[in-house]
């Protein structure tokens, strides 16, 4: 009987976290007598108090980056990422760890809890208020969240990861079902965008190092979502909204759709393309234009997004492709997508330019191109975001050590952090992390960046550090 119970409630336990998601999002909105919060909130009920009716208790806990019901973890698919995310993060915002059900509960005591939950964010001590306005519910009891420092680092890498290599997936199913003649609809690719968002306003430094990871053997989906990212990160620090950053990511991750209609043998050839290999390429954005108005549920983000995919090679004095008869100002979202794919493309290692290039001679060349490829003042936001040694810059120290540059320094950009890989003996280490701003007794500074190498003279692999 009760393993039928057990399997009852991880049957259902993906549900009930996120109809708790959907409550709690629904309450910020509305106050928690309205229709749209007590229906969610009816539909909670409904999940929930038949699986602790009896003798039933209903444990839902945060361990590190990952919910728990009764002990067992909760394994989700893409389509509760976002929600489950934003749960995690309500909860570690008010140190609450587990909230324990121990008989059925009424639409009033859930009532009770969110408010209690979205009050208890405006205090000092989250968790004692918390505590304290949920007192009076006789069938709830809430716990305090168990810090887990040493798994801390590892878990939010992980889910950096997680919502990368989703975003990759996605890409790749869309553009499968495009090709095969389906019919997709955008508005479903938010979810995915908007999970991205998030990580990047929480943990930037560590997705946009997602993307400086380039021995992918798939180039164009991962370089979709790397110039996604990239573009919602220098939107972020242009000081955009989380509403126009979605749109943003959106348009990005959908620039080059039109690339599917070339050729595999001219997108995957290994030598330099002909004269009319070229011209196929350049009419990717045209297609582009054609393959997103072909798309289910048409609105204002599709227009924009057709319109960037049109116009990301057009160039900032249009110099660039697809050819047109007078000259425009290019879309705001078009400058942007236009600096991520540059910079993107360069960086990376496709078929046609199998050795990558440095990320700091990809800025140094990019710097030449503001003003007439490139718009100049968008670039000086771009090389602030990435750095003068941007993540995953293979450098030489002056202590004769080579290291991974790991992290930025908006303050000190020519002091970012390094994790050592070959010791002052040529010898290859367990990287640690070193901080270079760091000084000694005498006020010099301990380590400090000589030159950039390349890592592929070495045979690095970036991903083997950087994940």
């Amino acid at each position: 009987m009760a393993d039928r119970e057990d399997l009852e409630i991880a049957r259902n336990a993906k549900d009930i976290i996120n109809q708790i998601a959907v409550v709690i999002r629904t309450a910020h909105i509305h106050d928690a007598g309205n229709i749209a919060v007590l229906t969610g909130i009816e539909r909670l009920l409904s999940l929930v108090n038949p699986l602790v009716d009896g003798d039933g208790t209903l444990t839902l806990e945060v361990v590190g980056e990952f919910f728990y019901m009764n002990e067992s973890r909760v394994r989700y698919s893409m389509e509760y990422l976002l929600n489950f995310d934003f749960l995690i993060r309500e909860f570690k915002r008010r140190d609450l760890g587990s909230i324990t059900i121990h008989s059925p509960i009424t639409s009033e005591d859930i009532q009770v809890f969110v408010k209690a939950f979205l009050n208890s964010s405006f205090s000092d001590t989250p968790f004692n208020a918390l505590s304290e306005g949920t007192a009076g519910v006789n069938s709830l009891s809430v716990g305090p969240l168990k810090k887990i420092v040493e798994e801390g680092e590892f878990d939010i890498r992980k889910l950096v990861k997680r919502t990368y290599f989703n975003a990759v997936s996605y890409t790749k199913g869309v553009i499968t079902k495009i090709k095969s003649g389906e019919r997709v609809n955008i508005k479903k690719a938010k979810r995915v965008v908007e999970s991205m968002v998030d990580m990047i306003l929480e943990e930037e430094e560590l997705l946009v190092g997602m993307t400086a990871i380039k021995d992918y053997d798939e180039y164009t989906y991962h370089h979709s979502v790397n110039v996604s990212i990239l573009s919602v990160a220098l939107g972020q620090r242009l000081g955009l909204s989380r509403k126009a950053l979605t749109d943003l990511g959106l348009v990005a991750l959908f620039h080059d759709i039109g690339k599917m209609e070339v050729p595999a043998e001219i997108l995957n050839k290994p030598t330099n393309f002909s004269e009319d290999e070229w011209k196929i390429i350049k009419k990717h954005p045209f297609w582009g234009v054609r393959a997103i108005l072909k798309l289910k549920g048409l609105d204002a983000t599709s227009v924009r997004t057709a319109i960037v995919a049109f116009e990301h090679h057009l160039n900032y004095d249009m110099s660039g492709y697809p050819k047109v008869s007078r000259h425009f100002d290019l879309d705001f979202y078009s400058k942007i997508v236009s600096l991520a794919d540059q910079y993107d493309a360069m960086t990376s290692s496709r078929v046609y330019s199998r050795v990558p290039m440095a990320p700091d001679k990809a800025l140094s060349i990019m710097m030449e191109r503001a003003g007439t490829q490139l718009d100049p003042l968008l670039f000086k936001f771009f090389i602030n975001m990435i750095g003068v040694f941007p993540i995953g810059t293979l450098v030489l120290l002056d202590t004769k050590e080579l290291g991974l540059v790991y992290g930025g320094n908006t303050m000190f950009q020519d002091r970012p952090r390094v994790l050592i890989i070959i010791d002052h003996g040529g010898n290859r280490v367990k990287g640690h992390v070193v901080d270079l701003t760091e000084k000694g007794r005498g006020g010099r500074h301990l380590r400090t960046i000589v030159k950039t190498m390349d890592p592929n003279k070495y045979r690095i692999n970036l991903a083997e550090y950087m994940l």
